[in-house]
């Protein structure tokens, strides 16, 4: 018990209550881990194709993968040509050639024909 009584003779702490227990410190908040995924477009627009199936979250996760992979690859390409015209902006040129130089064939003009499509009702939303 001489504990006890080394603790009376003490002053008490300012983070004490008169009981001599600790207050508890105000909770630190803590910030949110924004994670990047593209699994919500994905998960739409396989709905839009194959409505009847599901897809696993092993399966999502390759996806999304393979999405941010072929993101940062076309980010890259269109970069160095933005670079190598001494731009100092991407435009949609520069992301139209990363996708031709990325992309072999029937695939690059899919995705550039779908591409511009976009771009296009874009356009034409923002000027309403």
């Amino acid at each position: 018990m001489p504990s006890e009584v080394a603790k009376e003779d003490s002053p008490v702490a300012q983070d004490e209550n008169d009981f001599g227990v600790k207050a508890a410190a105000p909770l630190k908040k803590r910030s949110k881990v924004v994670m990047e995924t593209y699994s919500l477009y994905i998960y739409m627009v396989m709905k839009q194709v194959h409505a009847e199936l599901d897809i696993s979250s092993r399966a999502m996760s390759v996806m999304d993968s393979f999405m941010d992979d072929t993101f940062h690859r076309i980010a890259t390409e269109a970069s160095k040509l933005a670079t190598h015209s001494k731009r100092s902006t991407v435009s949609s040129r520069e992301i139209q050639t990363a996708v031709r130089l990325i992309f072999d064939g029937m695939l690059a003009k899919h995705a550039v024909s779908e591409g511009t499509k976009a771009t296009t009702h874009y356009h034409a939303q923002c000027s309403r």
